[in-house]
């Protein structure tokens, strides 16, 4: 998937969220692991208002999306 797609698909419209997921993609998308990147593809699939609660509200993710959440909240508690 092209860079820009995935830029694209990290506009959601809802500022807090735009800055969570484009600064995981512009800071440590390239050097994560391919399940990593797989992981976080698929997180961008999924609703807002999930997103919302495992982002904002850090509601407990499916396992699989334990280790990019982690990263992309890490960045913003650092």
């Amino acid at each position: 998937m092209s860079g820009s797609k995935l830029r694209w698909q990290c506009r959601r419209g809802m500022r807090e969220l735009d800055e969570l997921l484009l600064g995981y993609l512009e800071h440590y998308y390239e050097q994560a692991g391919d399940t990593e990147k797989v992981a976080f593809r698929s997180l961008l699939a999924l609703s807002d208002p999930e997103l919302v609660g495992y982002l904002l509200h850090k509601q407990t993710p499916a396992a699989d999306f334990d280790l990019v959440i982690e990263h992309i909240l890490d960045r913003t508690d650092a």
